[in-house]
């Protein structure tokens, strides 16, 4: 059956940036250099990958986007700040970000730090407001619980850690794996799973799409490193080739291109595999793994 990925992509990320509109403070409010800021990194651009993934978790049994939306934003603030942090100079140094120049470049680097730290602290607020009318309040813990782990030294700081500590220096294949589930998966697949909880998953359902969300979320980073040697800056919307420059762990330098890519493809049907049971509600997760590993940017 086919799926028109394009139109579901941009059907839900325009929701989605509606409800960001709504939900983050307007720039005149003070202080307005910090709002500025937080709104500049947050509608700066993006795929809006990871709020898409939750409103496709929900999907998967039966919710809808409108149901899990301060959820689906919450995760995309938490990226947002992620990406912040990530390009300051104590960090990657990068002077773009989707296409134009990156928060520390525009508004100074305590600006660009303070950025992320509210729009982090405000991505919990919504979670705690993300608890559908009626529904059991033990959804809504198990959400906070999800995200947390996904985002803090379990997951996406831990594994950024990891990564600046083993720059410069000859990384294992079992390093790489432990930087990219942690940097990069850790939150796709909480994300995934945030909005099935939200919608009422089963045991079986979140293990299934938790294995889904660890495949699809791996093959993103590692596609992720191919792109940074094989595509342009142009293309990219940030600067190419920063990691074989800053040597970094990746995926390519310790298995080649050719053997990442084949990772990869391994990795997403492992998640089709996965997400069989879920019928054509998975359609749009299905559609989102061949995206991960065709895309060009």
């Amino acid at each position: 059956m086919s799926f028109d990925l394009a139109a579901y992509m941009a059907d839900r990320a325009q929701a989605v940036d509606r409800a960001l509109d709504r939900f983050l403070p307007r720039e005149s409010a003070p202080p307005v250099s910090l709002h500025k800021a937080m709104r500049y990194s947050v509608f700066a651009g993006g795929k809006r990958l990871r709020p898409v993934l939750v409103a496709a978790g929900a999907e998967a049994v039966g919710g809808t986007l409108e149901a899990v939306m301060p959820a689906a934003c919450a995760v995309e603030m938490i990226h947002t700040y992620s990406l912040i942090h990530d390009d300051l100079p104590a960090m990657d140094n990068d002077d773009f970000r989707r296409g134009v120049p990156t928060s520390h470049k525009v508004f100074g680097e305590a600006i660009a730090i303070l950025a992320g730290d509210a729009l982090l602290t405000l991505a919990f607020r919504l979670l705690a407001n993300s608890s559908p009318a009626g529904g059991e309040a033990g959804r809504l813990r198990d959400v906070l619980v999800e995200v947390a782990d996904a985002a803090g030294s379990a997951g996406m700081v831990g594994g950024q850690v990891v990564d600046i500590e083993c720059e410069g220096r000859a990384a294992s294949a079992a390093i790489v794996d432990y930087i990219h589930t942690h940097k990069t998966a850790a939150l796709i697949r909480a994300s995934i799973r945030s909005g099935a909880i939200l919608a009422g998953a089963s045991p079986a359902e979140l293990k299934a799409l938790g294995v889904a969300g660890d495949g699809l979320g791996l093959a993103f980073q590692i596609m992720d490193d191919i792109l940074d040697i094989t595509a342009t800056s142009e293309e990219l919307g940030k600067t190419a080739g920063k990691d074989q420059a800053q040597q970094k762990a990746t995926y390519p330098a310790v298995h080649g291109i050719e053997a990442s890519r084949r990772r990869a493809q391994t990795l997403v049907a492992d998640a089709h595999a996965a997400l069989a049971p879920f019928g054509d509600r998975a359609l749009p997760l299905h559609a989102l793994g061949t995206f991960i590993i065709e895309r060009k940017a």
